[in-house]
């Protein structure tokens, strides 16, 4: 986790309690009817598995029904469009994840994702863990730019598709390790990407921890480090950026509640508070302990300043590797 991260944190934690006790009875009748919660990808994924619980907080405590509708499709802009098309009243929601990010970098989207959104709250932040074939002869991340860089174009390194947070992950580390180069073998899932890692097929991975433990604990991989300061607890040993000699290098996955920008303050802040309330215990905190991930009780403003520096982030990656799907 970055270090404005940690101290967003922070701050987070000393002004939520202020922030729940003076939104209570500011935003008017809201809710009043139905909220649509939209998540951009099929049922079943990371994003889907958050939004289900964070809904069903919201709902105990505000009164009214959230409810969840995938509407998946082009890397998650079909489902981010119509949020974009919706009215800023609080009523349509998406839980959606640095997939929104990364889709935007690399893709002309039917919407503006820096001016159309705004961050109501950010769930929480996971690291990626970089994992090898056993055969592969790096055994840590600096050998890894060690020997990518004594052997251009000769590393094929997986990612679940063009544009995902494997591949911008890894092309970060390219250009952090000194303008590395690595050729991307996209696969459609991490599933057989991990398969074929494990076979030798490819060398490297950049993933989340669900879709490697297996691999993992068995013993078919190797852990060559993590892409975060904030390695988890509990998870495979493996050296961490600034301790593999690249202190600048990070790559995190994140889930969060966004909504169109204009929505008005007191609406938003009533939000933010719920759904961080959710992060403190129950299925949803359960949940993101098994991904790894720590939760990110932000503010609706630190949130929003999170979303458009992972906005820009992955724009400047995809725009230096020259990364563009039509």
């Amino acid at each position: 986790m970055s270090v404005i991260t940690r101290r967003m944190l922070g701050a987070a934690a000393l002004a939520m309690p202020a922030v729940a006790r003076a939104q209570g009875g500011e935003a008017g009748g809201w809710p009043s009817r139905p909220v649509r919660v939209v998540v951009p990808f099929p049922p079943g994924g990371s994003n889907d598995a958050v939004a289900r619980p964070l809904a069903e907080h919201l709902q105990a405590k505000l009164g009214q029904p959230f409810v969840v509708e995938n509407r998946p499709g082009a890397g998650s802009t079909i489902g981010s469009a119509e949020v974009a098309r919706a009215p800023a009243d609080g009523y349509t929601l998406m839980v959606t994840s640095s997939t929104f990010a990364t889709s935007a970098g690399v893709q002309r989207t039917p919407y503006d994702a820096s001016g159309d959104f705004e961050a109501v709250a950010i769930a929480a932040v996971a690291p990626l863990v970089v994992v090898a074939a056993p055969s592969f002869p790096p055994n840590n991340l600096a050998e890894l730019a060690a020997y990518v860089r004594a052997n251009p174009g000769k590393v094929d390194y997986g990612s679940s598709g063009p544009g995902s947070i494997n591949q911008m992950g890894a092309e970060l580390f390219a250009q952090k390790a000194g303008g590395l180069r690595m050729q991307h073998v996209p696969y459609r899932g991490m599933g057989p990407a991990t398969t074929d890692l494990a076979s030798g097929t490819i060398q490297v991975i950049f993933t989340t921890i669900p879709s490697a433990r297996g691999v993992i604990s068995s013993g078919r991989v190797k852990v060559l480090g993590w892409t975060s300061e904030d390695r988890p607890a509990g998870g495979p040993q493996g050296p961490t950026p600034s301790e593999s000699g690249l202190p600048d290098y990070e790559a995190s996955i994140w889930w969060g509640l966004l909504a169109r920008r204009g929505l008005p303050p007191a609406i938003r802040d009533r939000i933010n508070a719920v759904a961080n309330e959710a992060l403190t215990g129950g299925r949803l905190s359960t949940y993101l302990e098994g991904e790894g991930a720590r939760p990110t009780p932000l503010s609706a403003a630190e949130g929003d300043v999170f979303l458009q520096r992972d906005l820009a982030k992955w724009r400047e990656v995809a725009s230096n590797a020259n990364i563009r799907i039509e």
